[in-house]
C-alpha cells in the first residue's frame, strides 16, 4: 500500500512526465508517412520474387530457388537448393547512398559480393568478384538477370578468366513458376 501511495504521489506531483509518456506514444495520423523502402528504386529487382524452379539451357533441372521480400520491402533474400542437396543464399539491396543494388552471395563453396542496377534494356546487371572459399582464389564476376515475356527470369553469370584473357560463362538458369497443386477439397 505504501508503494502504491508513493507511485501516485509521483505522478500526481510531475504531470509534465504524464504528457511526456504521451508524446511518446505513437499517434495514428492521417498523414502517415509511407513505410521505408517503398520508393520505386527499392522494387526494380521485385521480378525476381517467387518460388522458381532452375534449369539450364538444355532443360536440366539445376535445382529450386525462393526469392523473398522481407525488412518492410528493404531485403530480397534468396534461398538457393541444388538437385545435388548444395544450398545458398544471398541478401540484396537498394543502397540509396551509391544508388545501388548490391547482392551478397554465400555458398558453401564460393562467396560473390557485387552491386550495379538496371540496364538501359531492364535487366538487373551487377559486376564484382567471385571468392573460391577452399582456394582464397578470386576473379572478377557477374550476374545479370532478365524477366522474359512469359514471366520466367534468365540469369547468367560470367566469371572472367585472366588466363585467357576474357570473359566465361559460368552459370546460366532459366526461372519458371513452381506450379504448386491445389488441395483438394
Amino acid at each position: 500500500m505504501r508503494r502504491l501511495s508513493f507511485a501516485v504521489a509521483i505522478v500526481g506531483a510531475s504531470p509534465g512526465l504524464v504528457q511526456a509518456q504521451d508524446a511518446a506514444e505513437p499517434e495514428s495520423a492521417p498523414n502517415t508517412p509511407a513505410p521505408l523502402c517503398a520508393d520505386e528504386p527499392f522494387h526494380q529487382f521485385d521480378f525476381w520474387l517467387g518460388d522458381w524452379d532452375v534449369s539450364t539451357p538444355d532443360g536440366t533441372i539445376a535445382g529450386q530457388n525462393r526469392i523473398t521480400s522481407e525488412e518492410s520491402g528493404c531485403l530480397i533474400v534468396e534461398r538457393w537448393t541444388s538437385v545435388s542437396g548444395g544450398t545458398g543464399q544471398s541478401y540484396n539491396y537498394y543502397n540509396p547512398a551509391t544508388q545501388k543494388w548490391r547482392q551478397v552471395w554465400i555458398g558453401a563453396g564460393s562467396m560473390i559480393d557485387y552491386e550495379g542496377g538496371l540496364t538501359a534494356t531492364g535487366s538487373m546487371k551487377l559486376e564484382g568478384a567471385i571468392t573460391y572459399i577452399g582456394t582464397a582464389q578470386t576473379a572478377p564476376f557477374t550476374g545479370e538477370w532478365t524477366q522474359n515475356e512469359d514471366g520466367s527470369v534468365t540469369q547468367h553469370f560470367e566469371q572472367y578468366d585472366s588466363e585467357a584473357g576474357e570473359w566465361k560463362a559460368w552459370f546460366t538458369g532459366r526461372y519458371t513458376p513452381i506450379k504448386r497443386a491445389l488441395a483438394a477439397d
